[in-house]
């Protein structure tokens, strides 16, 4: 490669991390400033985060584990943002917000049904609902749910080669506030 072919891909190369830097930073001021940034849906590489937004574990390896899909009520930097401006909120008030299956084998299935009810004046729109990890899968109602009715999201928990205490998150996003709300899964994993 000779000095010019050289310069041109340092200048690429430099570009490409201006731009990285600013949209970096339109995203932080515009979440600061509670402008329309809507978070993505987490993937399976997201950090699990406990109420009070400090990362407690890596489950997949994610290379930076500092940062996070979960919505830290105690920073007004991510405080939570409606899921469409233009719907009425209402609101959700689940039986319970956490579940432990106790211990568990490893490359189990295990499934635990969290029922919620309507309890605000408004249809709920459940819009997504992520685990933590992609051995934590939640199904949810696509339809909504009227004033003072009641379902459920259905977790499916499969350890796989897992050990020890764990601690997994579900993190259900609808037309409520704050828009989204946190259940916790635990297991104590042992071997086959």
């Amino acid at each position: 490669m000779n000095s010019e072919t050289r310069e041109t891909a340092k200048l690429g190369l430099l570009g490409v991390i201006a731009l990285t830097l600013i949209v970096n930073t339109y995203v932080v001021a515009t979440k600061k400033s509670g402008g329309s940034y809507v978070p993505q849906p987490a993937t399976s590489a997201a950090v699990a985060t406990p109420a009070g937004g400090v990362p407690t574990d890596n489950p997949m390896g994610n290379p930076n584990p500092n940062l996070s899909t979960t919505i830290n009520p105690a920073d007004p930097t991510t405080s939570p943002i409606p899921v469409n401006p233009n719907q009425k909120n209402t609101r959700i008030s689940f039986a319970t917000y956490a579940h432990d299956f106790g211990t568990v084998k490893q490359n189990s299935t295990n499934k635990f049904a969290f029922k919620f009810t309507n309890t605000g004046d408004e249809p709920l729109l459940i819009t997504s609902a992520v685990g933590s990890c992609g051995c934590t899968v939640p199904n949810y109602p696509k339809d909504p749910i009227a004033p003072g009715k009641s379902a459920t999201i259905d977790v499916e928990y499969k350890p796989g080669l897992q050990k020890d205490a764990q601690e997994k998150k579900v993190t259900v996003t609808a037309n409520t506030e704050p828009s989204q709300t946190i259940l916790t899964i635990k297991a104590n994993v042992i071997e086959e």
